[in-house]
């Protein structure tokens, strides 16, 4: 369907919206963007949660877990648009039960709640392309195979597949994402990567491409509301990232050249470091410790994720904001203003 991407998002304007994961990385950029729109936003934050970041902006707060009943119930009152973000990130202390409560528990009591209301328009949830795995011959889509790797992904997969076939029996309009690495300002999880391409030198576990796809946060909310009211996307599935994947060590230029330095990259065989995460992990966790090193970051550099995102523009018309570079540049300078990096 020819439709112009801006009108579609003002759709949302005056809209009552629940965001799950408000406070973090993404959902704080949703929340944001949908005030800015007009939507009239509600936000579940867990009783800890700090919301100090929000003061000032027209938020309706509901404090309490997403995979509580209650809570749900209390959120979902009037509710047109259901953005669930909220994920439990990897920590060694957190158990299994808690990734499946947040994955999937909160999506039945938030779809089921759904169910309830006559004038609902859509439910947009948050997968991961981490459902798919290590993709042994890039590029992957929408219709690869699944490959989680762990229970975080374990749990995404099963809380997807849980909403989606919901959806089918009773009619629910839904939309899946599954985001690639997001990057931007505010994001800590890339980081590490980021400081690893300002060091004298850039060390690279195995000798692979190490294929990587991006995707800005300011896109990735764009999509995410587009998906959410665009006609053509109940029912369906959209991995979520730049137009094609880039290899780390372009990663590492981009981010050396901000910081006018000259990448110098040093290939490490991989076998030690996996040999010694494995023992990293088998001493920590049991204490609740977070790993120092573990297996599933060292595999990190020797696995590929690269994935096929024409859907996003075939299927909804969506025009990036960023690139590759322009996100990765956006991101390194957002990090030495924040002083996480140093030049």
């Amino acid at each position: 369907m020819a439709v112009n991407q801006n009108e579609l998002v003002t759709k949302i304007s005056g809209a009552p919206v629940l965001v799950t994961g408000a406070t973090g990385f993404t959902g704080a950029v949703l929340v944001r963007r949908l005030v800015e729109l007009g939507a009239k936003v509600r936000a579940i934050a867990r009783t800890k949660s700090n919301i100090d970041q929000f003061k000032g902006l027209p938020i309706e707060w509901i404090r309490g877990e997403v995979f509580d009943p209650q809570t749900i119930n209390k959120a979902m009152q009037g509710i047109e648009y259901v953005f669930h973000v909220a994920a439990a990130y990897r920590e060694a202390k957190i158990q299994d039960k808690a990734y499946f409560d947040v994955h999937v528990t909160s999506t039945q009591l938030l779809a089921e709640e759904a169910l309830k209301n006559k004038n609902f328009k859509r439910f947009l949830h948050v997968s991961t392309v981490g459902v798919h795995g290590h993709i042994k011959d890039p590029p992957a889509d929408e219709n690869s195979p699944y490959a989680p790797g762990d229970v975080y992904q374990n749990t995404k997969l099963e809380g997807e597949l849980w909403i989606r076939d919901f959806a089918k029996r009773t009619g629910l309009s839904i939309a899946v994402v599954r985001p690639a690495a997001i990057l931007g300002p505010d994001d800590r999880r890339l980081l590490k990567v980021f400081k690893m391409a300002a060091k004298p030198f850039f060390p690279l576990l195995g000798f692979g491409r190490c294929l990587y796809h991006l995707i800005h946060v300011e896109d990735l909310v764009e999509l995410m509301i587009l998906a959410a009211v665009h006609p053509d996307a109940s029912g369906e599935v959209f991995i979520c990232g730049n137009e094609e994947p880039i290899e780390l060590v372009e990663l590492g230029k981009t981010v050396s050249h901000v910081l006018g330095k000259n990448l110098r990259v040093v290939r490490i065989p991989v076998t030690p470091f996996m040999v010694i995460g494995a023992m990293c992990e088998w001493i920590c966790k049991p204490l609740g410790i977070e790993p120092p090193i573990y297996r599933r970051r060292v595999a990190f550099f020797t696995k590929d994720r690269a994935f096929n995102t024409s859907k996003i523009r075939d299927k909804l018309g969506y025009r990036y904001k960023y690139s590759n570079k322009s996100g990765i540049e956006s991101t390194t300078k957002g990090y030495l203003e924040r002083g996480w990096l140093k030049s």
